[in-house]
């Protein structure tokens, strides 16, 4: 499976992006998909994850309320919708797919078999 992110940019606090990853593979809607970023300095770290089932999608703390992520199977492509943007946002944002399901904590810890090349953003204050 090979994913493509996009949509990455600079924007000033309380803007919005919106992030786009499309997935190659014909059954993308078995599996798995997430949103991960990493900011300069730090590790990589969970920010969204929606199960192949779509029954719920699990949030970072940090981020609820705030960002919102969708996929459309038919399409191949999953969104990550991100609003009320804060400085401490910027960072590389990848997208991931897995083969299996997670729950709770899982979405952390858990193996992607699948990472897109990430797509970058910056918010200025």
């Amino acid at each position: 499976v090979q994913l493509q992110a996009s949509g990455g940019g600079l924007v000033q606090a309380g803007g919005f992006l919106r992030l786009s990853c499309t997935g190659s593979r014909g059954t993308f809607s078995r599996l798995s998909l997430g949103w991960f970023r990493q900011a300069p300095g730090k590790e990589r770290e969970f920010v969204s994850g929606m199960n192949w089932s779509s029954t719920g999608t699990t949030y970072a703390d940090s981020v609820k309320g705030r960002f919102t992520m969708s996929r459309d199977n038919a399409k191949n492509t999953v969104i990550l919708q991100l609003d009320g943007l804060k400085p401490e946002d910027t960072a590389v944002y990848y997208c991931a797919a897995a083969t299996r399901r997670f729950v709770g904590s899982a979405w952390k810890t858990g193996v992607f078999e699948y990472w897109g090349q990430g797509t970058q953003v910056t918010v200025s204050s």
